[in-house]
């Protein structure tokens, strides 16, 4: 998929989630605003030779969308994290390096420009596949979990 095929895909992705139910957990996330998002301090997490700053996170404007997007850098030989499906999708955007992205058990090779999207309910996960630090941006629209 590339940029154009993916700016064209996210207002549907957007649109859909405004169909979902609101959850109850909706009313204690910030309400996400219209702006520019700088990155936060870097946070290694449970998995080592990974580091991600958050950007946003919280509610868009129609209430029961949640948006979160990340960049996180994984090192050369990062184990990839735990297999996983989520109530909503992702989205990845490579900046540099390369990576698997696996869905349901079938890798899918990105560098950088590349795009990958796992729909809400797939098993996926990412792992650095490359020789050099692989980062990216995550980006996360679904409903409050």
């Amino acid at each position: 998929m590339d940029r154009r095929e993916f700016a064209a895909l996210f207002p549907a992705l957007v649109a859909a989630a405004t169909a979902l139910p609101e959850q109850a957990g909706a009313a204690t996330l910030p309400a996400v605003t219209s702006g520019v998002f700088k990155p936060g301090p870097a946070k290694t997490g449970a998995l080592p030779k990974r580091a991600s700053r958050a950007l946003t996170g919280g509610l868009l404007k129609a209430g029961n969308i949640r948006l979160e997007v990340h960049e996180t850098t994984q090192e050369v030989g990062a184990p990839h994290e735990p297999e996983e499906t989520h109530l909503h999708s992702e989205i990845w955007l490579v900046q540099s390096g390369t990576l698997d992205l696996t869905i349901n058990g079938v890798p899918h090779r990105m560098s950088a420009g590349d795009i990958g999207i796992c729909v809400a309910g797939e098993k996926h996960y990412i792992q650095n596949a490359g020789d050099t630090p692989a980062t990216y941006f995550v980006v996360a629209v679904g409903p409050p979990e």
